[in-house]
């Protein structure tokens, strides 16, 4: 096979390509399997859009739960884009050969954006806790400019934690095995092909899964917890039932990313029992379920704000003729 020859003062040596084998073990059914992930790829583009679009047009959603939604939907078009057009190039048209730094850049993407992904959940998580535990001062603490500082720092973190993999990765030499048994990039596949000590880069790896996820998953997790308490204190059943009703959605998207992505990342360093296929699968719905679901789930949401907000609209009118 070929490799790039080294540059002076650096070590490493890289193949020009790598193989992405799809999905092993269904060699044989891929180009089938293709078209229900195409249909959910398709969902996640339209509904994205259309999301971004009803939340830039309609100036009763430039609130920040609607600001941190529409950074959500940006993000989920990033993630699904890096990975399934050439998912699907592989499973219909069997191109499953990637260039050596289209590999680096889209194991860069889905790293960082998933990072993003996982801090707006987390701040969605405090505009929920905000909303409901200090009504009152909502508008006042969530400001637009906090909440841009909010979404700056998530997409800071996710850009500055994962460039490194992509540094140290490149500076260290290949194995002559250029096969990824996967679909996708990602950086513990591309790991397994170094041909050099590995530590450093997986106990790297761990620092940024626990750093990033378990941070995240704390802060939402002691949110919702005084969200519960504060809910259940109210006078009124009717008070409750909305106040869960607004959450109800964040915690649906919430699972829907976290436990295929902890499924994987056990998997990946723990799982050495799980066949190949099970893993493939998972970390493919990793990267293209929460994409589908979140417009979903919170187009179902929103469509209910303005339809109230229509209604409140439509009896002001009606008091005013009357």
């Amino acid at each position: 096979m070929m490799f790039t020859k080294s540059s002076p003062g650096n070590s490493s040596s890289h193949p020009v390509s790598f193989i992405l084998l799809g999905i092993p073990g269904l060699e044989n059914s891929q180009f089938w399997v293709a078209f229900p992930f195409c249909a959910m790829y398709v969902v996640a583009l339209v509904g994205n859009t259309t999301l971004l679009h009803v939340i830039r047009t309609d100036p009763t959603l430039h609130e920040p739960m609607y600001l941190f939604l529409a950074m959500l939907a940006t993000t989920d078009l990033v993630l699904s884009t890096s990975t399934q057009p050439k998912m699907l190039a592989i499973f219909w048209f069997h191109d499953h050969e990637i260039e050596y730094h289209a590999c680096l850049i889209q194991l860069f993407f889905i790293h960082a954006f998933s990072s993003v992904e996982s801090g707006l959940l987390m701040a969605m998580a405090l505009d929920r806790y905000v909303a409901i535990c200090f009504p009152l001062h909502h508008s006042s603490i969530l400001t637009p400019a906090v909440v841009g500082k909010l979404g700056a720092g998530v997409m800071m973190r996710g850009l500055l934690w994962v460039s490194p993999f992509c540094f140290m990765v490149s500076r260290m030499p290949f194995c002559p095995s250029r096969i990824i048994p996967q679909s996708y990039c990602e950086h513990m596949a591309v790991l397994k092909l170094v041909c050099a000590d590995t530590r450093v880069n997986r106990a790297y790896g761990l620092f940024v899964a626990f750093s990033v996820v378990g941070f995240d998953i704390i802060v939402i997790s002691v949110s919702y917890g005084i969200i519960l308490r504060t809910v259940l204190g109210l006078p009124s059943g009717e008070a409750q039932l909305k106040a869960f009703g607004t959450c109800a959605s964040h915690i649906c998207v919430i699972l829907a990313l976290y436990i295929p992505a902890l499924f994987t990342f056990l998997t990946h360093r723990f799982g050495h029992h799980v066949p190949q296929v099970v893993h493939v699968m998972f970390a493919i719905l990793y990267l293209l379920v929460p994409p589908m679901f979140n417009p979903i789930i919170y187009g179902v949401r929103t469509k209910q704000i303005r339809d109230r907000v229509i209604q409140g609209c439509c009896r002001k009118n009606s008091q005013l003729k009357a």
